[in-house]
């Protein structure tokens, strides 16, 4: 949603010629449509500030953390299943108890939110530099070029996303030599789940670009002579920001929840490499000898975090639609 500010605060939703005002930077950030939107939607704010929360909490998680789960030395197995502190036997040592392997839930959680947090954001910008390349290039050029694209997109909408993750994150591990499955099981898991994602974006650049492509502007960069490749970048590829930038941000919260559920199935982040999707499947093994704590937190966690960005991309969704100004 900062991008989308700068979008229409700074005119990169198109060539136009800057107007002469006295304002500042801050009066005019502070006068445009998004912010005045996002001042005046409580649940945006809200969830801003979830959304910021967790994503520092995570990506500070080495300096935050009380205990690096991935050091040996800090884990004792001797410690394993302890319930909360505030539970009678659970120690002050581990605030939210600990997880079959002795290893500090609070700490895991904070790391392994940081590893969905990445994964979900490099999987949503393989996508989407796949779909919107491809959604530009179809709407653009048309013809035999359009309908190859838009089948491959309408073939793959047909399958069910998780199903089609599972299937290229198969074909990754069987590719790989066994020794090193583990080692790329994070960058297969991106792979797969970016693949999955990418007709969406393709779709609404598409259609984006086939409205720009008819506009007075783009038929003057055709006749000066600009290449085609130009002005798809230059001049088209800004106006199809907006709705892509939507569609990014619900993207966001789709793939932490599709890197939770691979791993959850078995098909992700290995066991000994701390996610949320690993966290609960852990925990859901254990759910039944009462130990509830190891699939508690880290369920709410994934919950809190892709309810905040789900509220984020329906407001930017409103805020970016000049049809509800």
């Amino acid at each position: 949603f900062c991008i989308s500010w700068l979008i229409h605060a700074y005119g990169l939703e198109g060539h136009r010629m800057a107007e002469p005002t006295t304002q500042s930077r801050w009066q005019r950030f502070l006068d445009n449509d998004v912010t005045w939107s996002f001042l005046h939607t409580p649940s945006a704010i809200v969830a801003a500030c979830v959304t910021v929360i967790a994503v520092s909490a995570a990506l500070a998680a080495p300096w935050i953390a009380p205990y690096d789960p991935f050091d040996p030395s800090q884990i004792s197995l001797w410690d394993g299943k302890l319930p909360p502190a505030w539970v009678e036997g659970g120690s002050s040592a581990y605030l939210l108890g600990t997880d079959n392997q002795g290893r500090d839930m609070l700490s895991t959680i904070l790391y392994g939110g940081r590893l969905s947090i990445v994964v979900g954001f490099v999987a949503v910008f393989l996508g989407m530099l796949l779909g919107v390349t491809l959604g530009v290039i179809s709407g653009y050029l048309g013809g035999k070029v359009d309908a190859i694209i838009m089948r491959f997109a309408d073939v793959q909408l047909t399958i069910p996303g998780i199903l089609l993750a599972i299937l290229i994150n198969g074909i990754g591990r069987a590719i790989l030599p066994i020794d090193m499955r583990d080692d790329f099981a994070i960058y297969v898991v991106i792979i797969a789940i970016g693949l999955t994602d990418w007709p969406q974006f393709a779709r609404v650049a598409r259609g984006a670009t086939m409205v720009e492509a008819q506009k007075e502007y783009v038929q003057s960069a055709r006749v000066i002579g600009l290449p085609g490749w130009l002005i798809m970048i230059r001049h088209i590829l800004p106006n199809t920001l907006r709705p892509i930038l939507v569609i990014a941000t619900i993207g966001l919260a789709l793939a932490v929840i599709a890197e939770a559920t691979l791993s959850f199935l078995g098909q992700g982040i290995p066991p000994t490499t701390p996610s949320l999707g690993t966290l609960i499947r852990v925990g859901n093994e254990y759910l039944f000898s009462g130990l509830w704590w190891i699939t508690l937190f880290p369920g709410i966690a994934l919950v809190v975090l892709v309810f905040a960005v789900n509220l984020l991309g329906d407001w930017m969704r409103d805020a970016l639609n000049p049809k509800l100004r």
